[in-house]
């Protein structure tokens, strides 16, 4: 099967060129972003890079970088594949309601979450090793204990949270194009302490990550391997 033409959106360099070092065989099958932090800026980097391609479309859009991993489902080392893209924080503070928030469908002022095609996005992770479950977009990183339980009864089984996925989802939602992400867990969700982070570390796993992809991506559909 040819290679699909495939839109990497990062948030930095770092972690830009740690997804370059995969490149391989995928050559200009690939492009690789590094649109700035923030669901923002991820967004409109997202949204230009789809317009700027309409004469070659893209077939996917993978949101990629490291990130924080929620316990007991992912910690410093592993690799998470989002189930769902959710935007967290998104929404209004509703005091005297469920959990005293309200997010932005349930508000009725669009989407509060994306979910990637279930096959590829399994397939995927089973092809990584890595943990496949909702990964959380925020605009603020967590940095106590406080907000990181709230985030988990918010929404349970979540794995990790990030910045920029569900910008990157929004735009290519509207552009019509597949959507996946991709975590490497540099520190767990919590009260921030850089001692602990290791960003090194989940750097060198994307590049591995996204190394081991290639060959799920290029399978035709019915070749992939879902089995747990």
């Amino acid at each position: 099967m040819p290679h699909p033409r495939v839109l990497v959106v990062t948030a930095v360099a770092a972690e830009r060129d740690a997804v370059v070092r995969a490149a391989g065989a995928a050559g200009d099958h690939r492009t690789v972003l590094a649109a700035g932090a923030g669901p923002a800026a991820a967004a409109a980097a997202t949204a230009f890079a789809l317009a700027d391609a309409a004469h070659r479309p893209y077939d996917l859009v993978i949101s990629a970088g490291i990130g924080g991993g929620f316990a007991p489902h992912a910690g410093p080392g592993d690799t998470v594949v989002a189930s769902r893209i959710v935007a967290a924080d998104l929404g209004a503070q509703t005091p005297g309601e469920a959990d005293g928030f309200t997010d932005l469908g349930a508000l009725g002022f669009g989407v509060a979450a994306h979910t990637p095609d279930e096959a590829l996005s399994t397939a995927v992770a089973r092809a990584l090793g890595a943990v496949r479950a909702p990964v959380l977009t925020v605009s603020t990183a967590t940095g106590t204990a406080g907000r990181a339980a709230e985030l988990t009864r918010r929404h349970p089984g979540a794995a990790a949270e990030a910045m920029e996925g569900f910008g990157v989802a929004e735009a290519a939602a509207r552009a019509g194009v597949p959507v996946l992400e991709i975590r490497t867990v540099s520190n767990a969700v919590g009260p921030r302490d850089r001692a602990a982070w290791r960003i090194g570390e989940a750097l060198a796993a994307l590049t591995e990550a996204f190394a081991r992809m290639e060959p799920v991506l290029t399978a035709r559909p019915g070749e992939r391997s879902t089995a747990p």
